[in-house]
């Protein structure tokens, strides 16, 4: 599987070839105090997010979170308590189940780390960030998506937000915002693969 390697991005995890950051986030002010990702989205990795996603494949987010757990581990992201993406109540009824609750769970488990599921609503039914074609119209997209619901999780904590693939940072973006206003002492995003420009 295309695995993302060094020299990245420290703010969100990007492949970046020279510097700290990359352009991207030297001019974006973030909530999100990082994101890391182990694989590009690409090739296998697409088909496999594919048919966890979207063709019922549950099963797939034990093997999923066995490999998140495996780089969390070497990465020593920061934080004590993990929060899913939330889906909004609409697609979460034609879908069936959140393929981001699901490796949260799975990840809880392998790492000793609760899982606040239920810390984070969407409120707004936002169309899928793969349909949005710049950062921006993503970033606009997401806006006030997210609010925090049990402040009593994460506050003054390191919450770590789980999702399946991060394509400009967006939604965990939204997500750190709610999350910061809630009280989170840090935000960081984990995702199983990323999109590289």
């Amino acid at each position: 599987m295309p695995c993302l390697l060094p020299p990245v991005c420290q703010k969100c995890g990007r492949a970046e070839s020279t510097g700290l950051m990359c352009p991207h986030c030297w001019g974006w002010q973030s909530c999100v105090d990082g994101i890391r990702s182990p694989y590009r989205f690409e090739g296998l990795v697409r088909d496999v997010i594919h048919a966890f996603k979207y063709h019922n494949y549950r099963a797939l987010s034990q093997r999923l979170a066995s490999l998140m757990a495996g780089y969390f581990e070497q990465s020593k992201i920061p934080g004590e308590v993990l929060v899913p993406v939330p889906l909004h109540n609409r697609r979460l009824r034609e879908r069936g189940y959140n393929q981001s609750g699901l490796l949260a769970h799975e990840l809880g488990k392998r790492l000793g780390i609760p899982v606040a599921e239920d810390a984070l609503r969407r409120i707004k039914d936002s169309s899928p960030q793969v349909r949005a074609v710049s950062a921006e119209a993503r970033r606009q997209n997401v806006e006030g998506a997210f609010v925090c619901e049990r402040t009593d999780a994460v506050k003054e904590r390191g919450v770590i937000v789980v999702d399946d693939v991060c394509t400009s940072g967006a939604t965990l973006d939204a997500c750190a915002r709610a999350l910061k206003i809630a009280g989170a002492r840090s935000v960081w995003g984990l995702t199983f693969a990323r999109e590289c420009e």
